[in-house]
């Protein structure tokens, strides 16, 4: 089944490790096979590792972008996949996680990203509610 990408004017991706850009306009690209695919916004520098979701996500986008790096990578996953764990009790994350585990078992690595990401939007969610009470907090 063909993918369909609908690209901003500039926006930029990776097309099986080959980072591509779009020209000035939108554009539409249809992938007709499989190929290892991430919009910018879904990128993830390693200066930008610094959370313990970032810390899981990181490595599934490794092995998503380059499968021949998951050996490499599948150690650090698993030790901070186990600590993230360690540190929730919500119920969906933690499905979340297992799930993300799953996929990459299965070697279903966009799977497993995309579970991955919960990960990190959860996280997101924690620290504006965080920086809601403190703004609160200072305002009174």
């Amino acid at each position: 089944m063909p993918l369909k990408l609908s690209l901003k004017p500039g926006e930029k991706f990776v097309l099986n490790g080959a980072v591509v850009q779009n020209g000035d306009r939108r554009g539409v690209l249809i992938l007709q096979n499989k190929a290892s695919v991430l919009r910018e916004k879904d990128i993830l520098q390693p200066e930008d590792v610094n959370t313990p979701a970032t810390r899981v996500y990181f490595p599934v986008m490794m092995m998503y972008l380059d499968e021949t790096q998951a050996p490499k990578v599948y150690d650090e996953f698993a030790l901070r996949l186990t600590e993230f764990m360690s540190a929730t009790r919500n119920p969906q994350v933690l499905a979340d996680c297992v799930a993300a585990s799953r996929h990459v078992m299965a070697r279903e690595y966009y799977k497993a990203l995309m579970a991955a990401r919960k990960l990190v939007d959860y996280e997101e969610g924690l620290a504006n509610v965080a920086a809601g009470v403190q703004d609160r907090s200072h305002a009174g």
